[in-house]
């Protein structure tokens, strides 16, 4: 009898421990601060609250979870702004994407989506030669004491596509990827940095022309021109925003860029790919290499047409035939909608709301307009899964080479 009363005894003791632990506010519950203070006040967390209340009386694996889900919960709340803005919109993205799709119909959607049959193997090959020769653009774009093997470029670029398609990253998450995978091949990190800050703006800035070439094309066919003019108001609003990015890159950006690093990046900690005043110096290296803009600007803009190519094939694979010009202004004004919206992980929900309103304009319904969306999303999980596997061999090669390589620095000393 006494031993079964010192056993009640300290399984209540472990109880009323438990509940108090639960009780404090989740960062003194994880750093393991005994506050006083934070026991005798009531919890700020309704799920503290919550757990605190069920834990006396309850099993220790209730208990444990409670914890756990504290301490997830916590972890969401200690989460940079820009993550956990960009996860809002994320969710956002998808209820969207679905919404779409239950309105249009899920069954008109798939049966259109499997109307293209192997057509959906040449908009494989067509983002594949997109993509390619985007790496090509941007190897171009080095000056040749700093350009690195061709094949680092586009296999990198390919990464870039990857993780921006798959992850829940804002549009131009790939981007600082693509500039660590860079330097992890060999090249400097300022180099690699400013080279993907150089390669961004010649996109974007193609892209502009592109998106231009569009709504000249809707409005010499006849097209809705109200749909052409919040396009070209939108173009309008762009042309400062890309002067805006150019001057950043010179004297007064070295603020500007540091702030935006550290909101997109956060604890990645990427600025150590490089000082940030020896990157501003690279930014004049690569502009004063004009043998190079040219070139690797003119590829860029021809990528945006091979990617017109895409819409082509898709939509007369479902039996909406369209010329390659509607296919041009289809896609153009696609990708101005996802540029506009470029804090979207994969522009989700957008790209949806955007195919619909322009597929209409040529007679094609919003179901068609989805299962384009989704084919054109294809090519994202047959080459993304690659990029992905391919830069994550990239950070395991480096992991376990730096213990071998210190190994060999000690034994030199």
């Amino acid at each position: 009898m006494a031993e079964d009363h010192k056993l009640t005894s300290r399984l209540d003791s472990k109880r009323k421990k438990l509940s108090h632990s639960l009780a404090q506010r989740p960062e003194d519950l994880i750093e393991g601060n005994e506050n006083p203070q934070a026991l005798r006040s009531p919890p700020p967390w309704p799920f503290a609250r919550c757990a605190a209340s069920t834990s006396v009386g309850a099993d220790p694996a209730s208990a444990h979870l409670s914890v756990v889900f504290s301490r997830l919960l916590l972890g969401v709340q200690k989460m940079a702004i820009g993550k956990r803005f960009t996860l809002i919109l994320w969710f956002i993205g998808i209820a969207a994407f679905v919404g779409l799709t239950v309105w249009a119909g899920a069954g008109l959607v798939g049966q259109a989506v499997v109307s293209v049959g192997w057509g959906t193997f040449l908009v494989v090959l067509a983002r594949a030669v997109a993509v390619f020769g985007a790496g090509v653009g941007w190897w171009l774009l080095f000056p040749r004491a700093l350009r690195p093997a061709g094949w680092n470029c586009v296999l990198i670029r390919f990464i870039r596509e990857a993780t921006n398609a798959l992850l829940p990253l804002a549009q131009i998450g790939g981007d600082f990827i693509g500039a660590r995978c860079l330097a992890l091949c060999g090249a400097k990190g300022t180099v690699a940095a400013a080279s993907v800050i150089v390669d961004v703006l010649a996109q974007a800035t193609t892209q502009l022309v592109f998106a231009v070439v569009g709504v000249l094309l809707l409005v010499a066919s006849g097209g809705n021109e109200l749909a052409a003019w919040p396009i070209a108001t939108g173009i309008a609003v762009a042309v400062p925003a890309l002067g805006g990015f150019f001057i950043a890159q010179g004297a007064g950006g070295q603020r500007i860029l540091k702030k935006l690093l550290s909101f997109f990046a956060s604890d990645r900690k990427w600025l150590a790919v490089g000082e940030i005043d020896d990157l501003f110096a690279r930014f004049k290296v690569f502009y004063s290499y004009h043998d190079g803009l040219l070139p690797g600007w003119s590829v860029h803009l021809a990528v945006w047409f091979v990617g017109a190519a895409e819409v082509w094939i898709a939509l007369s694979f479902m039996g909406y035939p369209v010329s390659y010009e509607q296919a041009v202004v289809i896609e153009s004004l696609m990708h101005a909608a996802r540029g506009a919206a470029f804090a979207v992980p994969g522009a989700l929900g957008v790209q949806e709301g955007g195919l619909i309103v322009l597929c209409a304009l040529y007679g094609a319904p919003p179901e068609a307009a989805l299962a384009l969306s989704l084919v054109k999303r294809i090519p994202d999980l047959v080459l993304g899964a690659p990029g992905l596997i391919a830069w994550q061999a990239m950070e395991g090669r480096r992991f376990f080479s730096a213990p071998s390589a210190s190994g060999n620095e000690n034994e030199r000393a």
